[in-house]
């Protein structure tokens, strides 16, 4: 007769909840004999003798999900997510549980991050949701319709003040990163530059006092051609580079510079004559 707290003996036949014991295997686990054993759904599952007395696995899988030793989550709530069974894999060396989320949405989360606060969410916690923004303005751009969703952000379709169309993230119009199409970064450079008749002021009135940190003439637009052993002048003006010769000495390609210089500065003196504010912004002559 079986003593209370005694541990049964385990053999062929031997049943446990859903599993059958039908052959030992000749395998040891911790010095203890392994057996297969078979479930009533047909599966088959390993165990050993100690685990079959602790009555710890009542079958192969098919109704209960948790392995020995891992940690049963299942109904537990983290943040939105509801634990709902583990997937048999590993991620980060914990396993990976299938949750659903307040939202209706599925994650796929290793328990680490579950029980250490890191996932709270399907991701519909870091993702703003749809808002309606037909008819509403963002700087220049004024939203017409919804554009759909791509790569996690809602997206609108935009029309700008300058008249064209654009396709902007739900998120950058909240913010104020984008207010336009780009035109008015563009009216920015544009400004910061001056440019007039395709030509930027801005950069010829800074060329007349900068020297290119590669220059090794100490002149802008007066170089060593070290093939022919002479000194080169040239100047770009408009987009198009003007030969000026090329001379035995370097003071002779400085004064062929120098004429050169004749296209900048009466273009300068055309600008500050037709633009008197921004010469006055300047302090130049003429004001």
């Amino acid at each position: 007769m079986k003593q209370a707290g005694e541990r049964p003996k385990i053999g062929v036949g031997y049943r446990v909840g859903r599993l059958t014991v039908a052959a030992a295997t000749g395998q040891r686990k911790n010095g203890y004999t392994v057996w297969r054993c078979v479930c009533d759904c047909g599966g088959e599952v390993l165990l050993d003798t100690r685990c079959l007395q602790r009555q710890t696995v009542t079958d192969c899988g098919c109704v209960t999900k948790v392995k020995p030793g891992q940690r049963d989550i299942a109904g537990q709530r983290f943040g939105r997510l509801t634990a709902v069974e583990p997937t048999g894999e590993t991620l980060y060396g914990t396993v990976v549980w299938r949750c659903v989320c307040d939202c209706g949405g599925e994650a796929y989360v290793p328990l680490r991050q579950l029980t250490a606060g890191y996932r709270k969410s399907c991701g519909c916690l870091s993702r703003p949701g749809l808002k309606d923004f037909v008819g509403k303005r963002f700087g220049r751009l004024t939203v017409v319709a919804y554009a759909g969703k791509r790569d996690g952000m809602h997206r609108w379709k935009c029309l700008c003040d300058c008249g064209k169309k654009t396709i902007v993230g739900q998120t950058l119009l909240q913010s104020g990163k984008t207010k336009s199409c780009g035109c008015l970064q563009s009216e920015i450079y544009r400004d910061n530059l001056k440019l007039v008749s395709g030509t930027s002021v801005t950069l010829l009135e800074a060329g007349k006092h900068r020297l290119i940190a590669s220059n090794t003439s100490g002149h802008t637009g007066v170089y060593l051609n070290k093939r022919s052993g002479k000194w080169a002048a040239q100047i770009t003006f408009q987009g198009k580079t003007y030969y000026l010769g090329s001379y035995s000495h370097k003071e002779e390609a400085v004064k062929a510079r120098e004429r050169g210089e004749e296209l900048h500065d009466d273009f300068l003196a055309w600008y500050y004559e037709n633009y008197p504010s921004a010469s006055a912004a300047k302090g130049q002559p003429g004001e």
